[in-house]
């Protein structure tokens, strides 16, 4: 045999061998158990590590749900109340667009009266009415805003009248009914109320200039009385006018006329006194002499006064007017007010016109 082909030696076969093989497979059955218990005690450490974890996660999300619902009221508060805030935004929006629209329309309408005032100024001027104007008073003084808007609505009066004296004419020319001369003979009393009422307001802005008529044409300043006509001389133009007057009827208005004379000359003799009352008033104390600047001031102070009743007598004289009118209306039927009301239009419609061609006659 040769060496290749020995085979190695073996091991021989002894106790000591065997217990040493032996041990060596006790410790590793130990160690595999050791191993294995500390590999499940690993497990459960980790297991119950993963079980707090999802414990604690569990308590984290509750927590988070109970903190959002107890911000969910407060957080559905502040949209409502953003949502009140907006509505009431665009509310106010709304309103100021309103106001805004009607205050552009208030221009307009004013801008469009306005026209028609300066056309109808001209249109009156043309006619013979030559009222104060607006932009300056006598020696160019600034005229009271009251007294321009007076002397305006007066050309807008006159205007009006005309048109109602056309309607008047036609139909007394056309034979209407008394149911349609009624309605024309209410529209033109309720013109001359109209009248008298402006007249009233403008009294307390300026009472001279209503005394003065300079908002009338000259020609019919002539026959001006305490602002106006007299009742009494009226009476006598319209009678010859009106279709013949039964004697009752012509006793009434007989009584009419005496009863306006009577009142016109109270009122005149009281005009009369207030004006002696102021002179006698103005010249209180020397005019030579300087004049002392508390008597002075006293005196012009009790004259203010005085003048004060100007006013009253410009309204009574009106309302003696508007009394004239309104009996002269009873005692007549409705075609006979009609006529005189006609012949009382046409009387200053031609005072008008006579101003007019007086004002436009040639000078040499």
């Amino acid at each position: 045999m040769s060496f290749f082909q020995r085979q190695p030696p073996q091991l021989a076969s002894s106790p000591f061998s065997s217990s040493i093989f032996g041990n060596i497979s006790l410790l590793s059955q130990q160690q595999q158990q050791e191993a294995s218990r500390a590999f499940l005690g690993e497990s459960k450490v980790m297991d119950s590590d993963m079980r707090l974890q999802s414990m604690d996660e569990t308590l984290s999300d509750n927590e988070q749900d109970d903190s959002q619902s107890d911000k969910m009221p407060q957080t559905v508060s502040d949209f409502f109340g953003r949502e009140r805030r907006l509505a009431q935004n665009r509310e106010a929006a709304r309103k100021s667009r309103l106001r805004k629209k009607a205050y552009v329309q208030q221009l307009e309408a004013s801008r469009i009266r306005l026209q028609q005032l300066e056309e109808e100024l001209q249109q009156a001027r043309r006619q013979g009415v030559q009222p104060h104007t607006a932009a300056a008073g006598v020696n160019g003084a600034q005229v009271n805003p009251a007294v321009a808007a007076f002397d305006m609505e007066y050309v807008r009066w006159v205007e009006e009248q005309q048109r109602t004296l056309a309607d008047t004419r036609t139909a007394l020319q056309n034979h209407l009914p008394d149911a349609e001369l009624k309605k024309l003979v209410d529209k033109s009393l309720a013109h001359y109320d109209t009248i008298f009422r402006l007249k009233s307001e403008a009294a307390k802005a300026d009472v001279f200039h209503l005394m003065s008529g300079t908002w009338k044409t000259p020609a019919e300043r002539c026959f001006l009385w305490m602002g106006g006509f007299r009742p009494s001389e009226m009476l006598k133009i319209l009678i010859p006018q009106i279709e013949p007057l039964t004697e009752s009827q012509l006793l009434s208005v007989c009584n009419l006329q005496q009863q306006s004379q009577q009142a016109e000359d109270a009122l005149s003799q009281g005009m009369e006194a207030l004006q002696q009352s102021l002179a006698d008033t103005l010249s209180t104390g020397s005019i030579s002499t300087v004049p002392n600047m508390a008597n002075y001031m006293g005196q012009m102070a009790i004259a203010m006064g005085k003048l004060g009743a100007l006013e009253t007598f410009v309204r009574q004289a009106d309302s003696l007017r508007q009394q004239m009118l309104q009996q002269m209306a009873k005692v007549l039927n409705t075609r006979q007010t009609a006529q005189g009301l006609l012949a009382m239009g046409d009387y200053f419609s031609r005072l008008r016109a006579l101003s007019s061609l007086w004002s436009a006659r040639p000078h040499e």
